[in-house]
């Protein structure tokens, strides 16, 4: 278990109906103790010397406009990424993030998830933010929104000189990011060809729009990387996305890392570096193998 000082302590503030809401739209318990904000200034480890371009870019969906950040190689088309942030949104982490896998050779395309209510920075105290002030953004979103920004935002992708086309797109998605990267998949499968889940929470449930259920649209493969607490709250839902993704003879990594929910990001209390980069390293591998 990775070191999560007072993570007992402040888990008793909450119910377990709050708790048990909050699994359900994606959001795990770890993630309301976040770490020093200043973590998303720090050094990007194993990015290599590459001559980046970034902006911030306004981009059209059927329920308005979406501000995003895009950064991608100065130098030919690549390969793209979409990445689905947590809870507290479009912030420095996931452009610390973002740059770092643009470091490695793909055109990546960070988005602000709740754009219908309200432009990034939707946390202003990014990862320190009460979660109680960014819970009703989450529960603003639902299936349908999920699936129409996803056919929107990989079209715009694709409308990007810095993308090749004759390559499949990534995408990637933390805590709530993770049943949206599973939808994003289903939605437009002949352009997915790999997504990742990290920290995901909601990815199986007894609803009948349960993102596990799409597994048979999807033409992907994919890496879960799942949080030992999660894994403990909810232990049988590695089974069934393994059951499901074997009977879709699609390729599926699912693990449980040795690290509390949250451990991704580099600015919450409980970011785990070793299991961050080994997550990283899996994700890299995945997309050599599949974004061709």
């Amino acid at each position: 278990m990775c070191d999560q000082d007072h993570f007992e302590e402040d888990l008793k503030k909450y119910s377990r109906r709050d708790l048990g809401a909050l699994a359900a739209l994606g959001i795990g318990a770890s993630i309301l103790f976040p770490n020093d904000a200043q973590a998303a200034d720090a050094p990007v480890a194993g990015a290599q010397e590459t001559e980046l371009l970034d902006k911030e870019v306004m981009i059209k969906t059927p329920d308005g406009e979406c501000d995003a950040y895009f950064v991608t190689p100065a130098n030919h088309a690549h390969a793209a990424v979409l990445v689905w942030p947590d809870i507290f949104g479009l912030r420095p982490a996931f452009r610390q993030m973002a740059k770092r896998l643009a470091k490695s050779g793909y055109s990546v395309l960070v988005v602000n998830p709740f754009y219908r209510s309200q432009k990034a920075p939707t946390a202003l105290q990014g990862a320190s933010t009460p979660i109680q002030e960014v819970v009703p953004l989450a529960r603003s979103l639902n299936a349908k929104t999920h699936q129409s920004d996803a056919a929107a935002f990989v079209a715009w992708l694709d409308s990007q000189e810095q993308v090749d086309k004759s390559k499949k797109i990534g995408t990637i998605g933390y805590c709530m990011g993770g049943p949206i990267v599973m939808r994003t998949a289903a939605t437009v499968p002949d352009r997915i060809g790999a997504g990742c889940s990290f920290h995901g929470g909601g990815l199986v449930t007894k609803e009948p729009e349960s993102p596990h259920l799409l597994i048979p649209k999807m033409k992907a493969s994919f890496l879960i990387a799942v949080a030992e607490n999660d894994d403990q709250r909810d232990p049988e839902s590695k089974k069934v996305l393994k059951e499901a993704f074997g009977q879709a003879n699609l390729s599926a990594e699912i693990e449980v890392y040795a690290a509390g929910h949250g451990w991704c990001p580099p600015d919450t209390k409980v970011h785990n570096q070793e299991q961050a980069d080994k997550a990283w390293a899996r994700m890299l591998a995945l997309f050599e193998k599949s974004l061709g």
